[in-house]
């Protein structure tokens, strides 16, 4: 994404404050967002490169993001992978759903683009992805009244071919909606430069294209401000959409917002868009509210006590009494599955390579792995269970 400099309309965007007052759930969790998780994604999403559309390491993005979101807990058949051409190019975009607990069929979309162009793109888009990974860690298990889709475009660098598949071919098909979407809130080029005064974010509203859906996105872009006030130390300015993955959902009468950053890096779309310049707090800040937005425009339940909904026994897992020690490990890691006997492992580093795998075996020599992050999986004729695994020598 890439913005020509133009006046900003500066606002601290209070005058809904009256709806809107803090709710410390929601801060609690906007709370749980870390700067080590941050710091890890940018640092995962540096190293696996230039990531153009249609190329290897846009498809070990893919593959990446995927294992994120096992690691986190959330399922296989949660998680579609949407192909689309562009020219004799493959690439995916990848959503994934959580249901809602009133709203099952009505949506937030928070998207991102993860392709990127001559360089790594740590900030455009690598501070987006890592945003909505955070988003998807903190509110798995929270109720939302409204389902969630966090969605992982590809393409946006060729001109929003992702989007606008995923737009023509899902939301809509054949002129007809097809998904009910309250609203689209997209994260784009939030990295910040490093040395900046990097305490403002910009809030995005809609005010071209289709006319019948701009006051809608102002409203919700006042509300996107306000709660940055709320949830993370951030000021705030409002700006308006452009040229990014939320702009195909506005020609289709949807309400769009967004975040991009206040302060121009003026790296974008070069080698300098790197792990060295980017401003990893403001990554963490913009995160903070980000979250608290989220659950925000979703719902989410007031309550601390989230894992189980009201008069909801919990579920009976027959996966649940799998243990994975130590971890972090060093040589070696135990898998105790007690009574399941017939069962697989496979371990897959972040890219999404296998780098292990056995049949049966409760004791995995890992020896032979390199420092770092992966993903184990358990499969059984029960189902499958993936967990995170550092391994440290």
């Amino acid at each position: 994404m890439k913005k020509i400099a133009v006046f900003l309309f500066t606002s601290v965007a209070l005058q809904n404050i009256a709806a809107q007052n803090l709710i410390q759930a929601y801060k609690d969790r906007a709370d749980m967002v870390t700067q080590a998780n941050i710091s890890n994604n940018l640092q995962e999403f540096s190293n696996l490169g230039v990531k153009t559309t249609g190329s290897t390491a846009n498809t070990d993005a893919l593959n990446w993001l995927k294992n994120k979101y096992l690691s986190y807990g959330y399922s296989s058949s949660q998680m579609v992978e949407d192909p689309f051409s562009f020219g004799s190019t493959n690439s995916k975009n990848l959503v994934i759903t959580k249901t809602g607990t009133v709203y099952p069929n009505k949506y937030i979309i928070i998207c991102g683009h993860y392709d990127t162009i001559v360089g790594p793109g740590v900030s455009d888009n690598g501070s987006g992805t890592s945003i909505l990974l955070e988003a998807a860690r903190i509110l798995k298990d929270i109720p939302t009244e409204y389902s969630i889709k966090f969605i992982h475009f590809s393409g946006e660098e060729q001109g929003l071919i992702g989007s606008n598949h995923y737009v023509n071919n899902v939301a809509y098909q054949g002129g007809i909606q097809k998904l009910d979407i309250k609203l689209v809130f997209n994260i784009d080029q939030v990295g910040g430069q490093i040395g900046n005064l990097n305490n403002t974010i910009t809030c995005e509203r809609d005010t071209g294209g289709v006319p019948g859906n701009n006051a809608a996105s102002n409203t919700a872009t006042q509300e996107l401000a306000v709660c940055t006030g709320l949830y993370s130390p951030l000021q705030t300015s409002i700006y308006y959409t452009y040229g990014s993955d939320y702009v195909p959902f506005e020609a289709k009468g949807y309400t769009i917002t967004g975040f991009y950053e206040y302060t121009r890096s003026e790296n974008e779309h070069s080698t300098d868009d790197n792990l060295t310049n980017i401003d990893p707090v403001y990554v963490f800040n913009v995160g903070k509210a980000a979250v608290g937005a989220l659950q925000h425009f979703a719902v989410a339940s007031t309550s601390n006590n989230n894992n189980l909904q009201v008069n909801e026994a919990p579920a009976k897992d027959p996966l649940q009494n799998i243990r994975v020690y130590p971890n972090p490990a060093r040589d070696m890691i135990t898998v105790e599955t007690e009574k399941i006997k017939q069962f697989s492992i496979e371990i897959n580093d972040m890219a999404g390579h296998v780098v292990l795998s056995s049949e049966n075996q409760n004791r995995i020599n890992t020896s032979a792995l390199q420092n770092g992050v992966y993903t184990i999986t358990i499969k059984t004729s029960a189902g499958n269970l993936t967990r995170k695994i550092i391994i440290e020598k």
